[in-house]
């Protein structure tokens, strides 16, 4: 079973309510200015930059799971973990360190258009959408193959910048991580038993038009953040997700127990003990969307949070098989997707 986790930096913001905005000023280790610099929320088309001066403000919702990152070309982002919105932020950015001076490469037996081919194919997708996505900078990739132990990596110490057409999105992607691991010495996606990817990103909406916004919503249907919405929201029906313990179909009220407000819901999923017994995980079960579209989901957290977007925050303990492991990076919309 090709197992996937799909990893987004992220912080469970405290004492945030809708309406909010957040300022302050960019400048380098000189004190200068760092005019166009990029502040934005991590995995949302919510940004700004910064102006002649250093200075900014942005206008966000109500509380969020995602990271305030600050970037600027030359210099190491900031991860912006906790504020208070009282204060202005002064931000100060540090010339950027090559991480690749770092990193040993070694040689293996196979050729970088290969390599290339299964990063495509494991970061963007191999959807119609993850294959007429673009990386417009791929020559910044590195890759890395180990075959003691048939484990691929991939760096860069630039942001990916990622075209893709068929949502009328650009987005700039930080790669912090991106692993994936065979079942053999193999480069081919059908031999992957696990991938994941680490990173920061950044929407840009460049185009919009009636083909594009069904083609977003299409992308958005079944997703792993349209799970989240709904689970929060106790949506569960034939026209939307259905739950299923193996293979018998059961009520998701008796597995999962949500409180919390409209900004900020807590979820507290109930251990599987029978079904689990030996297995370090808390539960697992599968799902089905309109009934055509397969996912399993598995639990290695009993409780996590999720914002107002949809944006959970124990990422790496919740585990996704079948349909939504399918969807890479070029078929995710923004976490503020649809949510005015």
């Amino acid at each position: 079973m090709n197992l996937v986790k799909l990893f987004s930096l992220f912080i469970l913001f405290s004492s945030i309510s809708f309406a909010q905005v957040v300022k302050g000023k960019i400048v380098d280790e000189k004190n200068q200015p760092l005019p166009g610099a990029n502040i934005y929320f991590d995995g949302t088309s919510i940004a700004t930059i910064a102006d002649k001066d250093g200075a900014f403000q942005l206008q966000y919702g109500g509380k969020l799971n995602s990271i305030l990152a600050v970037s600027f070309i030359g210099y190491q982002t900031q991860y912006i973990k906790d504020y208070d919105n009282a204060k202005e932020l002064n931000i100060v950015l540090k010339e950027a360190v090559n991480i690749l001076n770092e990193v040993v490469l070694k040689k293996d037996c196979f050729s970088r258009k290969q390599k290339l081919q299964l990063f495509r194919e494991q970061f963007l997708g191999q959807t119609e959408v993850g294959r007429k996505a673009k990386i417009e900078n791929e020559d910044d990739l590195y890759f890395d193959y180990d075959e003691t132990t048939n484990t691929f990596k991939a760096y860069s110490d630039k942001p990916l910048i990622i075209n893709n057409a068929l949502l009328g999105y650009k987005i700039n992607y930080e790669l912090v991580d991106f692993e994936v691991k065979f079942l053999s010495t193999s480069i081919s996606s059908s031999e992957v038993y696990r991938s994941f990817y680490l990173g920061l990103s950044r929407y840009e909406e460049v185009e919009s038009n009636p083909k594009i916004l069904k083609q977003r919503q299409k992308c958005y249907e079944g997703s792993q953040l349209h799970f989240f919405r709904n689970l929060v929201n106790n949506i569960w029906d034939k026209d939307n997700f259905l739950l299923f313990v193996g293979k018998f179909q059961d009520n998701p009220n008796n597995h999962f127990k949500i409180t919390g407000d409209s900004d900020s819901k807590q979820v507290i999923v109930s251990k599987q003990d029978k079904s689990l017994v030996g297995k370090k995980f808390v539960a697992e079960f599968n799902l089905l969307y309109k009934k055509k579209q397969q996912s399993r989901i598995i639990f290695e957290t009993d409780t996590f949070f999720v914002d107002q977007f949809g944006n959970n925050s124990n990422v790496e303990s919740i585990i996704f098989s079948g349909y939504i492991a399918q969807l890479k990076v070029a078929d995710m919309v923004p976490l503020n997707y649809g949510i005015k």
